[in-house]
């Protein structure tokens, strides 16, 4: 059986006239809390920034790193998602390895005066000669994957065609005995009319030409060294529709213009930057950086077919105010090893997106959007940006995944829409299995376009208001693994529009405007770390039944009448379950209705520090409450007393919240019967409020 123990912090009790939310007579909300206490948790955030988002380094140069902002001098900790490649030590000092790409955080602990706050840059570097250079070899060394017809050991080539790019020249072709190549300059064309599998090795610099390739089968781009911009439209533009290899190797460099046309040539499509019409599969151990600067909406890089990055590539994409997506991948985007680095500026656009799923198995990536709201001509309706768009899910199984969105109505991560399930008539699930996924936005709602942290699933209503009817709904999201932070100050933090199932992993969600944690279905808790804080709305709420079976689940709700810690759709005849197995933090009231199956007691505890649960022989578990919260409602199986002002040793869990082991210390408190059972006036509050 598992252990379960369940805290309920109470801080607003419902008025009595409030059919939903429990409040005790005489109170209008968290103001009026016993003792004075005042609900509002006001801890400032310390502002934690680095100056940049993304940096290159080169081994044996002098470089200069991106600078913290740390305005209140807070203690920080520092950490390399990959040591291997980069180190940080105590005091901020990085010490470069090897070639590759790596996550620099920078973090620090809440204490009673400050919340929280982390920030990250994602930090390239590259070998003393730049990188590694491809060796002219007609065979590659596996990406990772040799069982699959992306991994490019896998491939045959039959020959290789040099082509160096000149500033003051034509073009220069080397190896070239098919006739295959026409070069105007350096706008340099390939069409493969023989059907041999070559690969096409590209290098030097022009600032106007382009690489252009056409064939039947399927092919490598070797990137060596290479700086293409193309004024007029695409620097790299690939019609073979069979599998595409880019291999990158050294500094490379594929731009447009802010004024390149994208003028029609036939019938081809002039999406991106770097466009291709077959999959695109990308491996190497170089660097890639892709500039959008057009004012037509063309991506920085597109297929209409899936993307994948394997091995240990950096690709870092940029695409300005005027322009579009970061990343399309008509099938689907699949991220298996190596460095995205993704900026986007334009309003409604997307840093990755997809007609079906994002599936982000390993690597270091980090997508930085700004845009805003805009009116989308083609859904006719306004619409907003996202760090990454997937029409069918979006996974998560390893790697490190940072999203920043800036922009009015934004998400972080927005996957499963109507149309996809109209047409497929179903989505599947969306889950998180592993992997350390940080989503962050700030935005504002404009034109009904909420911004959310992370949103799954869709959901239709006829009706408006609170007499809005749901009337159909889709999207499930489980996750049993990983470490998930996500903090938004303009709307939702995590949105299901599904069911929503907690297995496993660790996950914190804060909403300083709305709920932290939603969904229209079946709100479960198994396994697994969660907190949920909100200032403005529910910190968990259900418009199905909140079934609580296992363990450790912290839900923070400082904004009082009406809203709760823990909701429950009563009214539709649902509730909240608190079952043997879950321990449990609530602070801010519970859903009226309420079932618990084990005792509940009330503890007075200590704000701002950790307090724990004894079992009489052991600890059963300690958690941290924010400033000014020590009023605490806790249940477990084989609950004996608690304990007040603990100390942890051990590694605190869930963002600094939870702890299982190490934890000494504190003084013991006597626990008080909790009354009230199923809610209603004067029950469901520490003392029988």
């Amino acid at each position: 059986m598992k252990k379960i123990v369940i805290f309920l912090v109470s801080l607003a009790l419902a008025a009595t006239s409030c059919e939903q939310d429990i409040f005790p007579y005489g109170m209008e909300g968290p103001g009026d809390m016993p003792g004075g206490q005042q609900g509002a948790v006001n801890l400032k955030d310390p502002g934690l920034s680095w100056s940049a988002d993304s940096f290159e380094a080169t081994i044996g140069s002098t470089n200069t790193f991106p600078a913290l902002t740390n305005p209140y001098n807070v203690s920080v900790a520092y950490e390399s998602s990959r040591p291997e490649v980069a180190s940080i030590d105590k005091n901020g000092a990085i010490t470069l390895v090897a070639a590759g790409s790596t996550l620099i955080k920078a973090s620090s602990a809440a204490n009673e005066t400050y919340s929280a706050s982390s920030d990250s840059y994602v930090l390239t570097v590259l070998g003393a000669s730049g990188s590694e250079a491809y060796d002219g070899s007609l065979t590659f060394a596996s990406t990772g994957d040799p069982s699959s017809e992306d991994d490019i050991s896998t491939t045959t080539f039959k020959g290789r065609i040099a082509i160096t790019f000149s500033e003051t020249g034509d073009a220069v072709v080397k190896g070239d005995s098919y006739g295959y190549v026409t070069v105007d300059g350096n706008k340099v064309t390939v069409n493969n009319t023989g059907g041999e599998v070559l690969i096409y090795e590209l290098s030097g610099t022009t600032k106007n030409g382009f690489f252009k390739v056409y064939g039947a089968k399927k092919q490598a781009i070797v990137l060596n060294g290479a700086k293409i911009t193309n004024p007029d439209g695409a620097a790299l533009n690939n019609q073979n529709k069979k599998r595409t290899f880019i291999a990158v190797y050294g500094d490379n460099t594929l731009s447009d213009s802010a004024n390149a046309a994208y003028a029609q040539e036939g019938e081809e499509d002039l999406k991106a930057v770097l466009f291709s019409e077959a999959q695109l599969i990308f491996s190497g151990s170089g660097l890639l950086t892709v500039n959008a600067l057009n004012k037509q909406e063309k991506s920085a890089i597109a297929s209409d077919d899936y993307i994948r990055l394997m091995n240990s590539p950096t690709i870092k994409v940029s695409a300005g105010s005027s322009a579009g997506h970061g990343i399309k991948g008509k099938d689907y985007v699949q991220l298996s090893g190596g460095s995205i680095v993704v900026s986007t500026a334009a309003a409604l656009k997307k840093g990755i997106t997809t007609d079906d799923y994002v599936l982000v198995e390993n690597g270091t990536h980090m997508i930085t959007v700004s845009g805003g709201v805009a009116y989308d001509e083609e859904d006719a309706e306004y619409s907003g940006t996202a760090g990454i768009k997937a029409d069918n899910y979006f996974a998560m199984t390893g790697g490190s995944l940072t999203i920043k969105n800036t922009g009015d109505g934004g998400k972080g991560i927005n996957a499963g829409s109507y149309d996809f399930d109209a047409e497929n008539h179903t989505l599947s699930d969306s889950y998180i299995s592993g992997g350390t996924l940080t989503v962050t936005t700030t935005g504002r709602e404009v034109n009904d376009v909420s911004a959310k942290g992370i949103k799954i699933g869709w959901v239709t209503k006829s009706g408006s208001g609170n007499n809005a009817k749901v009337t159909g709904n889709a999207g499930k999201l489980i996750i049993s693994g990983g470490t998930i932070t996500v903090n938004s100050t303009g709307g939702e933090g995590l949105e299901v529009k599904g069911d929503l199932t907690f297995e496993g992993g660790e996950t914190y969600v804060s909403s300083t405007s709305d709920d932290a944690i939603n969904c229209q279905g079946d709100l479960t808790v198994n396994s697994g770390f969660v907190y949920a804080s909100s200032a403005g709305n529910d910190a968990m709420d259900s418009n199905g039944n909140t079934n609580l079976n296992g363990g450790y689940v912290m839900a923070v709700c400082t904004r009082g009448n009406p809203e709760v810690a823990i909701d429950a759709n009563t009214e539709g005849g649902k509730k909240l379950y608190i079952n043997k197995g879950v321990t449990l933090v609530a602070y801010g009231g519970l859903e009226r209705g309420y079932s618990a199956s084990q005792s509940v007691y009330s503890m007075n505890g200590t704000a701002g520090a950790w307090n724990a649960l004894h079992d009489g022989k052991s600890f059963i578990a300690a958690f941290k409450v924010p400033s000014n919260i020590s009023n605490f409602i806790v249940s477990a199986p084989s609950l004996s007393s608690g304990y007040k002002s603990v100390t942890t040793s051990g590694a605190a869990k869930c963002n600094g919240v939870w702890a299982t082991d190490g934890i000494s210390g504190g003084s013991a408190v006597t626990l008080s019967n909790y009354t009230g059972g199923n809610g209603g006036p004067g029950g469901g509050w520490p003392g029988g409020w």
